[in-house]
Parts: C-alpha cells; sequence; structure tokens
C-alpha cells in the first residue's frame, strides 16, 4: 500500500471520528437534563455553564452540528470512493464504496456514538461544548441562513412552541425520579400533593353538615364540657337557632379559663369564622385562613344555608397526609375479611373506593352513600345489595338516613369474547 493510499485511509478514519462527535453531539444536546445542567451550571462549573448556553440556542447549535456532520459524512464518502476505484477498478470501485461506507457510517459514525451519548448525555454536551462553540462562529453565516429559512418556513407550517412543562408531565417527572431512586415514596407523595394542592376546592375536602359537632350559643357550660369531652376537639362552632347560623368558633382552652375558671359570658370568647362558597381553592382558603388567623371556614351552600365546615388541619393534611392525635378514631377504609370480600368504610372518597378496586366508572355522586342511594333509586336501609360491574355490593350499616359501611364481593371480571376471524 502506498502513501497515497495510507493518506486516504488516515482521512476516512478522521471523517468518521469527526461523524461520531457530531452524531453524539446531537443526541446530548437534544436529551440532556436542562434542569441537571444548570444546577452544575450555577455550582461553578464552566464547561456546564457554556453547555447551558448552547442548549439555549438549539436551533443554531442543532444548524452548526448537522452542517458539520454533512461536511465530514460527504468527505469520507468521496475520499473511499477514490480508495476503492484505485483498489478495484472504476466499475466496482463506487459501489464498494457506497456499501461499505454506509455501514461503516451507520455503525461507527452514527449508531454507536448515539447510543452511547444517550446513557450520559450532560457529560457528553459538557465534553463536546468548547468545539461546537467554537464551530457555531465558524459556521455563523450558513447558520444565519439556515435559521432564515426556517422562520420562513414556520410561517407556513404552523407549529406550537410551548416548551412550558405541563402538570402532567411534571408528575410523570417525580413519578420516574422515585423509580431511579432519586427521591424516596415520602418525598415524591409529597411533591404530588404539593402539585395537585391547586386543583381541589373546600367542597373536595370539607366536612359535611350532618357530620358537624357545634353547640348552640345557649348551652350550658356543663353540656359544652361534655361535647369537648366527647369529641376531643380542640374547637368547636357556635350556632344561634339552627346550625344555619354559625355565629363563630370556641376554643376549649378559652372556655376552661374564662368561662369555667373565670365564669365570663360564652359571647365573650367567641371568634369570628370565615364563610366561603364551596368552589373556593384550598390554596386561596389556606391564604385567608391565616391572614385572619383563623381556623376554621364555613362553607354556604347557594340558600346560604351551611354546606359543611373545613378546618386548617383540613387543608394540612392535604399536604402532608393524615394527622392522628390521641383523639383520633383511626379508620380502616378497606378491612379485608376474606379472600375477594371487603368492608368498606363509606367516608371514604368515592374515586379512592373506584382507585382500590379497578373501576373506571362516571357518575355525579361525590361519595360512596351518594352513590349507593344513585344505584338503588332510594334511601339505602340495612341489607340492601346491588352489582356493578364486577362488584356486589350489600349495605352494611346505616346511620341517620346514610351509608355508614358496605360489604363489597369482587368477581372476576368476565373475559372479552375472541374475534373471530
Amino acid at each position: 500500500m502506498d502513501s497515497h493510499s495510507t493518506g486516504l485511509i488516515v482521512t476516512i478514519i478522521i471523517m468518521i471520528i469527526l461523524s461520531a462527535y457530531f452524531s453524539a453531539t446531537e443526541t446530548a444536546f437534544s436529551s440532556l437534563n436542562r434542569i441537571r445542567i444548570k444546577n452544575l451550571a450555577e455550582s461553578g462549573n464552566r464547561r456546564a455553564k457554556l453547555a447551558y448556553r448552547l442548549a439555549g440556542n438549539y436551533d443554531e447549535l442543532i444548524s452548526s452540528v448537522l452542517v458539520g456532520n454533512n461536511i465530514v459524512n460527504i468527505t469520507a464518502s468521496s475520499v473511499a470512493t477514490v480508495l476503492f476505484i484505485q483498489m478495484l477498478g472504476g466499475s466496482a470501485g463506487p459501489t464498494a464504496s457506497t456499501v461499505a461506507m454506509t455501514i461503516i457510517i451507520l455503525i461507527f459514525g452514527e449508531v454507536t456514538p448515539k447510543s452511547i451519548a444517550k446513557e450520559s448525555p450532560e457529560a457528553f454536551a459538557m465534553f463536546s461544548a468548547p468545539i461546537i462553540n467554537v464551530l457555531i462562529y465558524v459556521f455563523k453565516p450558513i447558520n444565519f441562513l439556515l435559521v432564515g429559512i426556517k422562520k420562513l418556513v414556520s410561517r407556513f407550517i404552523k407549529v406550537s412552541d410551548d416548551r412550558t412543562i405541563s402538570e402532567s408531565e411534571l408528575l410523570t417527572i417525580v413519578e420516574e425520579a422515585e423509580q431511579e431512586g432519586g427521591i424516596n415514596a415520602n418525598e415524591s407523595t409529597l411533591i404530588h400533593n404539593v402539585i395537585e394542592f391547586d386543583d381541589l376546592e373546600a367542597i373536595d375536602i370539607f366536612t359535611p353538615r350532618v357530620d358537624v359537632e357545634a353547640i348552640p350559643a345557649d348551652s350550658d357550660v356543663e353540656d359544652i364540657a361534655q361535647l369537648f369531652i366527647q369529641t376531643g376537639f380542640s374547637r368547636l362552632p357556635v350556632y344561634e337557632e339552627s346550625i344555619d347560623n354559625i355565629i363563630g368558633l370556641i376554643n376549649e382552652k378559652d372556655f376552661h379559663n374564662y368561662v369555667v375558671r373565670g365564669g365570663a359570658a360564652l359571647e365573650s370568647i367567641v371568634k369570628p369564622v370565615e364563610f366561603i362558597p364551596p368552589s373556593m381553592k384550598i390554596s386561596v382558603l389556606l391564604k385567608l385562613l391565616q391572614k385572619n388567623k383563623s381556623h376554621l371556614a364555613v362553607i354556604v351552600d347557594e340558600f346560604g344555608g351551611t354546606e359543611g365546615i373545613v378546618t386548617l388541619e383540613d387543608i394540612i393534611e392535604e399536604l402532608v397526609g393524615e394527622i392522628w392525635d390521641e383523639h383520633d378514631r383511626v379508620v380502616e377504609s378497606f378491612r379485608k375479611l376474606s379472600e375477594n370480600v371487603y368492608l368498606v368504610d363509606c367516608s371514604t372518597d368515592l374515586d379512592e373506593m373506584f382507585a382500590f378496586f379497578g373501576i373506571k366508572a362516571e357518575t355525579e355522586a361525590s361519595t360512596i352513600n351518594g352513590w349507593v342511594i344513585e344505584q338503588l333509586d332510594r334511601i339505602p336501609e340495612k341489607g340492601d345489595s346491588f352489582d356493578f360491574e364486577n362488584l356486589h355490593v350489600a349495605v352494611e350499616e346505616t346511620e341517620y338516613q346514610r351509608t355508614t359501611r358496605v360489604r363489597i364481593t369482587v368477581t372476576p371480571k368476565p373475559e372479552a369474547p375472541a374475534e373471530e376471524g
């Protein structure tokens, strides 16, 4: 092999290496984690700063990469054609060159470098940043032309340029981070709760009117003290005439200090509460309660009556989960009685129950009791039952015209009939 052939082979090898560099750079910058590279840049990593700046001007970056890649691939193919003609002659040389270079460029100039860069895009982006930064200036005139053509084409082909991360995408990122071990399950749950916090309305977390423990304004001191003991609550709403006319709340500590021991009138320790519509976002309600230093809000329905109440603790629990104290009765939402048989507490959210049993159904009801009434089309009684998809639901306990517990038996879902033909 003469020196001329050796020079051609060396040139081809150099072009393949450059092709691999451009291909890997393209993949690295298109798949890098911008948040991770930004954190590295802010920590003082100079190459990370350069890579982050280049990623911010992606159109010019990708133009330079593609121009460079095309130049080296065309050069490699042209030189290889000369080499193969020299070795095999004018008839077989071009064909052999085309086949050989297609395989070589595909394996060593495209697939392999892109696969390697995909595994660690941030590291390769920082490695390639200084060279590609120089090439961007070298290809400035060509980039200007290509970016101009892209803008011209974009006028005729409307493409959404919304690069903001949606809520669902952010939740997916959190789930992937948990699966990869970047965050633990508790951190993932907390982040999920924070993201979904602003979607919840007061009506989603309220205590309904029928479950509200409240005291008449003219109650005896003994009756109030007894109710504090029975409920274990530290605060109780106060109403005049009916619960539709809540005038405020009293604090157990104030009640014992000023009324029981000090002989003060009950009215003197009644603190104001907030009155809100059912549709108020709990994020807005939290700020309202903080601003007014209040712990309780009354949800008022369209007729001006009391629909229920929301406490500060209810709101905080949507972020950190259930907060139990020594007075709370721990409720087991789903108690397994036997294989495929469950006792379900009807204070459980209906959506949570559907999710537990893998049911996808649309209903106007928001509670299990409302769903049971919807299915029976009357007020439930103990012993009533019905079938819903693959569930057999039996009313186990009722209280004050409400279903409090249901027994659910899960039956196997029927298999879909096989299509003929």
